[in-house]
């Protein structure tokens, strides 16, 4: 256990002088960026030892792996975030652990997710997944509205009992205009979410940018990372 404290402590201070450096590099303040830490199929040991060492915001994308490691960390003053794509038979577990779900990519998310926060007396911060790759009226590869549905969605879950509209997400998308240019996707996300705050003042989070590109997101503006392999290693295989 503390040789991998040991690894992940040098992990994270490599990780972190990255976010301070891109920060710099702007002219940012390094607390304008949160690192959230992706532990998706690392153990709820790790997630203690990443407490120890400072850390606040964690992700899961599963909900079968993140519900019995939020249990296993309940004692533990930390942040879950849940990121993966979710579908509605999940909610209410999600709900009862996630503090935000970056993940909301459609309306009959936002009402099962507003079910569920009501009946566990909890509010939820969600963030609008934005598919870069999406045309309009569809979903992208990887989750996400098309950049056209932002705007309902968004009045969605602001009008929603039990949830907090928190500002907008995306994944550097494979393919489409913005396929291998991660700056530019980050940037043209801003733009929407520039456009967001004019009308819900308060939904300012935009997370960007993951272990390869997060240098692109801070430059971009981004507010959050998510960051797992950069911090945790390279993932087991599953399966």
């Amino acid at each position: 256990m503390t040789d991998r404290r040991t690894e992940l402590a040098k992990n994270l201070a490599a990780v972190e002088e990255r976010i301070a450096s891109a920060c710099a590099a702007v002219g940012r303040e390094r607390d304008e960026v949160t690192l959230i830490v992706v532990t998706k199929t690392y153990p709820a040991s790790d997630v203690r030892l990443l407490h120890e060492l400072g850390v606040r915001h964690v992700a899961e994308n599963r909900d079968q792996d993140a519900a019995p490691k939020a249990a296993a960390c309940a004692d533990l003053n930390l942040r879950w975030h849940f990121v993966g794509q979710l579908q509605t038979n999940k909610v209410r577990s999600v709900a009862s652990y996630a503090d935000v779900v970056q993940s909301v990519d459609r309306p009959k998310l936002v009402s099962a997710l507003s079910t569920a926060a009501v009946r566990a007396e909890r509010e939820l911060g969600c963030l609008i997944q934005v598919a870069l790759d999406a045309e309009s009226g569809r979903q992208g590869e990887r989750g996400g509205v098309a950049p056209d549905g932002i705007e309902e969605l968004a009045a969605a879950v602001a009008g929603s009992p039990g949830l907090r509209l928190d500002g907008l997400m995306t994944v550097a998308p494979l393919a489409g205009p913005y396929a291998g240019r991660q700056q530019a996707a980050f940037e043209r996300l801003m733009e929407f979410s520039s456009s967001l705050r004019a009308v819900h003042p308060a939904a300012n989070m935009v997370s960007a940018g993951m272990s390869a590109d997060l240098e692109q997101a801070v430059a971009a503006g981004a507010t959050h990372v998510r960051v797992g392999t950069a911090v945790l290693g390279v993932r087991p295989r599953l399966g």
